[in-house]
């Protein structure tokens, strides 16, 4: 078993007291320069350590961010993290990520166990599932700094960053339109999430400003957020049952995106599928449709101002009551 070198180790192989040893590894003025050289070169041979939990308890602070995501894998999500850790090692910070993979019951797991290990902030995303946010109301009122990131709540009031989900999704449906495509059906994510009703507008705006009702039995949600295939194929059935079969989709997110292709070609010959537009960041959907339309969203550079924005409230000296909620524009790529 694995057992780190302590300064009781040192102080006992070097003949000093404890209190010595962490005075000399700390530089102080109290301890003579060849103290410190022993100390210091026992502590090097030895692979010494500081304790970080040790250290955060002196200093009240872990230097540990908590990131709660619903899937790495994701290709949306991987930009973010990769965001978020270019500003928070930047500004000394280690960042422990955790995912729900859609699911409540692991995201409340996820948030208490990272709340248990001290962390100074939390950043999250929230999952498809959850309805109940009082496991994040909590550790918010017992003062836990948190912000959130692509999925919101507004169960209380802290820093946001987006992206311009209208306008996206508008850009999406339009993109369908323009070529020619008159009966399209909207695959939803979970109908809580914020994401899900803002994305639902822009679809709905596009219909309406080129004079195409809309047609309530195009739309389908996934209440699972695409964490379970049959639920996406279930969808996608539906669709093909349709005496008047939709010629497009629009898409809402990245998971639901690749579920949706990976459905049609499970379900239908190639004559049969619909083209498709949707929100992903994924660079391989292309494969599953070449003529794709994707709106992309600024997920490393949300990461960065998320991240931005938790370090503010962590290292504010006093109570913020100004919060802002950014949003960010997405890019549209048509292949």
């Amino acid at each position: 078993m694995f057992k780190p070198i302590t300064i009781k180790d040192i102080a006992h192989a070097l003949e000093l007291s404890p209190s010595t040893v962490s005075r000399a590894l700390s530089d102080s003025y109290e301890i003579n320069e060849e103290t410190k050289r022993r100390v210091l070169a026992y502590a090097e041979k030895h692979h010494y350590r500081r304790n970080p939990m040790a250290s955060s308890l002196r200093q009240g602070r872990s230097y540990s961010i908590g990131v709660v995501v619903c899937e790495v894998a994701n290709s949306f999500f991987s930009h973010a993290i990769d965001g978020i850790e270019s500003v928070a090692y930047g500004k000394g910070y280690h960042v422990i990520i955790s995912q729900s993979h859609d699911a409540y019951e692991r995201e409340v797991v996820n948030i208490q166990h990272l709340a248990n290990r001290a962390i100074d902030g939390l950043l999250i995303s929230m999952s498809a599932e959850t309805k109940d946010f009082s496991h994040i109301i909590n550790l918010h009122d017992q003062g836990l700094p948190i912000v959130f990131f692509d999925r919101v709540i507004d169960a209380f009031e802290t820093h946001t960053v987006t992206s311009n989900n209208r306008e996206g999704a508008r850009k999406a449906t339009l993109s369908l339109i323009d070529r020619g495509f008159q009966r399209i059906a909207h695959l939803a994510n979970a109908p809580h999430l914020s994401i899900t009703g803002e994305r639902l507008e822009g679809y709905e705006t596009a219909l309406k400003e080129n004079g195409i009702p809309l047609d309530e039995t195009l739309i389908r949600y996934c209440h699972h957020g695409g964490r379970i295939q049959k639920e996406v194929e279930d969808a996608v059935g539906y669709f093909l049952s349709l005496e008047e079969k939709p010629d497009a989709v629009f898409v809402a997110s990245d998971r639901l995106s690749m579920g949706c292709l990976s459905g049609y070609n499970k379900l239908a010959p190639k004559d049969q599928h619909p083209a498709v537009a949707g929100f992903s960041n994924s660079d391989v959907l292309d494969l599953l449709q070449a003529d794709f339309t994707c709106i992309r969203q600024p997920a490393f550079n949300m990461g960065q101002v998320a991240m931005e924005m938790l370090i503010q409230l962590i290292e504010s000296r006093y109570p913020v009551y100004d919060f802002e909620n950014i949003v960010l524009d997405t890019e549209l790529i048509s292949r």
